[in-house]
């Protein structure tokens, strides 16, 4: 989507493919060999990097960056100002069979802010919390509080972070108070 009302126009690499119907916002761009289908929602002043998949029906708000290799399936919503690093994994299926019809998406939702580090796993089912921040090469299987940083596998609390993503403690029981 463009418009002439001082608005930057969607870039598109010429190797990637944005389905006709896939709404994406003024001043995205999308990189080599992305794929955005038909339904997806991207907002504006996103950056979609090499080799990304963004599902059918999936919903990413403004100001996000999803760096490349990422697959954004069915039934997750990112909302405004996420990072989400290479090769993370989202998933959308607590028992994945080749063969199941009676498959239901289990949906994930990432709040504004929050950080996704590099090949981190996220199981579908989960919330993670505005501004958290989620370490590299964890495996997320619980919700993740606003602010919270977790690390590992299974992902376990190890602090919280303020909104520039500074640890400003380590007392995983006790969070800061904000204010």
């Amino acid at each position: 989507m463009t418009d002439t009302n001082d608005r930057s126009p969607v870039f598109v690499h010429p190797t990637a493919d944005v389905e006709v119907g896939a709404k994406v916002g003024d001043g995205t761009k999308v990189w080599h060999l992305a794929h955005i289908r038909s339904t997806a929602q991207v907002g504006a002043g996103c950056v979609i990097g090499r080799n990304v998949y963004v599902d059918a029906g999936v919903t990413v708000g403004d100001l996000v960056k999803i760096q490349n290799n990422v697959s954004v399936y069915q039934g997750v919503t990112i909302e405004d100002e996420v990072f989400v690093g290479p090769c993370a994994v989202f998933t959308n299926d607590f028992r994945p069979r080749a063969q199941n019809p009676d498959w239901k998406i289990t949906p994930t939702l990432v709040r504004r802010g929050a950080s996704i580090g590099a090949n981190a796993t996220l199981v579908c089912g989960i919330e993670v919390g505005e501004f958290a921040m989620i370490a590299a090469g964890s495996v997320v299987t619980k919700d993740v509080q606003p602010y919270q940083l977790v690390a590992g596998n299974p992902a376990r609390p190890k602090g919280w972070v303020d909104e520039r993503g500074e640890v400003i403690s380590r007392d995983v029981d006790n969070p800061p108070q904000r204010g």
